[in-house]
């Protein structure tokens, strides 16, 4: 049930943690702000990767999955990240342009959009984060590469991460979105706060209809 941190930089090569590529994996506590950033590695909020990557994790939701149907979402003790997340997913390359970016998103509607670098998942920005980047750097903004931009630092959870956990790590770090990728390092699908809302609006009208 893994949460990782991937600090600002650059869209070079993969920005995915360590714990995806068999590399050390630092612990921090879960809402204590960790030390200064290192911009050579990436940091994790548990250890428990390699444990959640094991076989019986899918045993464990489906047992899962058998004793908490009853239960309001928005209630269950553990709901996995994959239960709300949306697998709807747009990338543009990092050699793409902020223009380019920002249309996609436009001709999608969407507000979030992942950043690769040779096929690996290099970043992850939100229309807000790129809407104040233009506003800061004006001159020849549109025009500007995202490989030259040092894009903003984004969480990533793996499908059986506690949904509440992730909430409060979104809070914590103070961003809206976080990316969930599956074993193999691959995007597999991204949880917003809309997504959120969703649920404990769900939650609030069964109530209100009991």
């Amino acid at each position: 049930m893994s949460i990782f941190v991937s600090e600002p930089g650059r869209p070079i090569g993969t920005r995915l943690p360590e714990a995806f590529r068999a590399r050390r994996v630092n612990d921090v506590t879960e809402l204590t702000e960790g030390h200064a950033i290192n911009p050579s590695h990436s940091e994790a909020t548990d250890a428990e990767f390699q444990q959640a990557a094991n076989s019986g994790r899918h045993r464990a939701l489906e047992e899962y999955g058998a004793t908490a149907a009853a239960e309001p979402r928005a209630e269950r003790a553990y709901l996995p990240v994959s239960m709300i997340c949306s697998p709807s997913l747009y990338s543009v390359p990092a050699k793409s342009t902020i223009s380019n970016a920002m249309a996609l998103m436009e001709e999608h509607g969407v507000h979030h959009l992942v950043i690769t670098a040779e096929d690996n998942i290099a970043g992850l920005v939100d229309l807000r984060w790129l809407l104040d980047w233009l506003h800061r750097n004006r001159a020849n903004a549109f025009d500007q590469n995202l490989v030259h931009v040092e894009l903003p630092a984004f969480l990533t959870a793996s499908p059986e991460t506690d949904a509440h956990q992730l909430a409060r790590l979104m809070l914590a770090h103070q961003l809206n979105a976080a990316l969930v990728v599956d074993q193999n390092g691959k995007a597999s699908g991204i949880v917003t706060s809309t997504d959120y809302l969703r649920l404990y609006a769900s939650a609030s009208r069964h109530e209100g209809a009991v």
